[in-house]
């Protein structure tokens, strides 16, 4: 079982930035893929990010340019630096791992991101 456990949400204006942080528990990290979800009340859980296990990464059309996913598998960590934010980036962000293989698939508590406008 692996423990996600996320921070760096907040309150920013328009035009600010955040870096999200995921940490995982054990020591299997380096083996999931891991990717970032939002989900805006009273709309579905969106795919924001997504990075390999050997560090290749896809974007949603809406993180393209601005947001950033990264990985450092000897913390455990996988990362969301969000640039140039939105208020429509405002959400719950949630950090996921997942191997197929392995029939597995992990989620964060989320983190609540506000963008005013």
């Amino acid at each position: 079982q692996v423990q996600l456990v996320e921070s760096g949400g907040g309150l920013v204006q328009a035009g600010g930035s955040l870096r999200l942080s995921c940490v995982a528990s054990g020591s299997t990290f380096r083996f999931y893929a891991a990717a970032w979800y939002r989900q805006a009340p009273g709309k579905q859980r969106e795919l924001v990010a997504s990075i390999g296990t050997g560090g290749t990464t896809n974007y949603t059309d809406s993180a393209k340019g601005r947001f950033t996913i990264s990985r450092d598998n000897a913390k455990n960590t996988v990362y969301l630096q969000m640039n140039s934010l939105k208020p429509e980036d405002t959400a719950v962000y949630y950090c996921n791992l997942h191997r197929a293989i392995w029939n597995s698939n992990y989620w964060g508590q989320g983190t609540q991101v506000t963008v005013s406008s």
